[in-house]
């Protein structure tokens, strides 16, 4: 058996969980799917989605003349429309637009106040502060606690995350950071790159952003799949996102959502598999031993980890 010092291994297990990202228990995102906030059609289909997440957006998807008439659109879906067990989400403009205020204004009044609120093109921390800022110079007192998602969207944004996480996690504020979502078409273009199928163009960007939400107890939305009437180009990215520790990811198309959920849920053979390796190692530990060998794989640490966070995953799932 391999050594683990004078800790026993379910102490060490005990740390590790200290450093396990807080994203497995929180709500799941795995489809978050986009809602263009000026079409009333596009609206009222949202109730029958079933997505976990669904964005109504006030930005990219607005053209500019209908802005204002989107705002006032969400606002009022957001009061009259049960949209069942998704999340809602309000994609508001950027801090830079100059309509952040007036969307804030609007979406967080008591009676359409989302879920959640999603900010594109952060770049900086200062950004984070304005935000949080306005936020909280709106919510009432007793909201005591309040989350935000970003999009990650740009180079700055890439080389800035540690401050940019370090911002919207801190302890004394109540608009606290719940997520990051990358923005891979926005990110290949600040670089002057070009988009491909293969995205190996925003692999390490990729990667940046699972490290960094995994690192400060975040979820990691991947990149949109613009390519929607390729299912199977959509299972298989879907897919590499979850084996890269990827929460979600953003879709566009209804006909995406069960494809990206069904990616990023445990199967019935996985969840088995974890809570049969899991019962082992507390088998092992009853006894004693350190790493054992299960079905042919030695089992240590990281990977009774991996078991927990199916399960833990396995049952965020069954109670939406």
């Amino acid at each position: 058996a391999r050594c683990f010092g004078p800790m026993s291994f379910s102490v060490r297990l005990s740390l590790a969980r200290r450093f396990c990202s807080e994203a497995l228990t929180a709500r799941p995102r795995r489809a978050v799917m986009y809602v263009p906030g000026s079409d009333q059609r596009k609206i009222d289909k949202a109730r029958t989605l079933q997505a976990d997440s669904l964005v109504f957006d006030c930005e990219d998807s607005v053209a500019y003349a209908k802005k204002k008439e989107a705002r006032r659109l969400i606002a009022r879906a957001l009061k009259q429309i049960n949209f069942g067990c998704s999340e809602r989400v309000v994609r508001i403009n950027s801090m830079e637009s100059g309509l952040a205020e007036d969307d804030l204004t609007e979406i967080l009044s008591p009676d359409s106040r989302p879920d959640a609120i999603l900010l594109p093109k952060v770049e900086t921390a200062e950004t984070i502060f304005t935000l949080q800022s306005k936020v909280e110079s709106i919510l009432p007192c007793d909201v005591t606690s309040y989350p935000f998602l970003i999009l990650v969207e740009s180079a700055k944004a890439m080389v800035n995350l540690k401050e940019i996480c370090e911002a919207g996690t801190r302890r004394e504020t109540k608009t606290r950071l719940s997520g990051l979502v990358f923005g891979a078409d926005d990110y290949a273009a600040s670089l002057g790159g070009v988009r491909t199928k293969a995205s190996q163009e925003v692999a390490c960007a990729r990667q940046l952003v699972v490290m960094h939400a995994k690192a400060y107890g975040l979820q990691a939305v991947d990149m949109v799949d613009i390519h929607y009437k390729d299912v199977e180009g959509l299972e298989t990215e879907a897919r590499e996102g979850a084996r890269m520790g990827f929460t979600g990811k953003q879709v566009i198309h209804p006909n995406q959502i069960a494809i990206v959920q069904a990616a990023f849920s445990p199967s019935k053979q996985q969840l088995e598999s974890a809570r049969n390796l899991i019962r082992a190692f507390e088998q092992h530990e009853s006894e004693g031993k350190g790493a054992f060998t299960y079905e042919g794989k030695m089992i240590d640490m990281p990977t009774v980890l991996q078991a927990k966070n199916l399960t833990r995953l396995a049952s965020a799932l069954a109670d939406l």
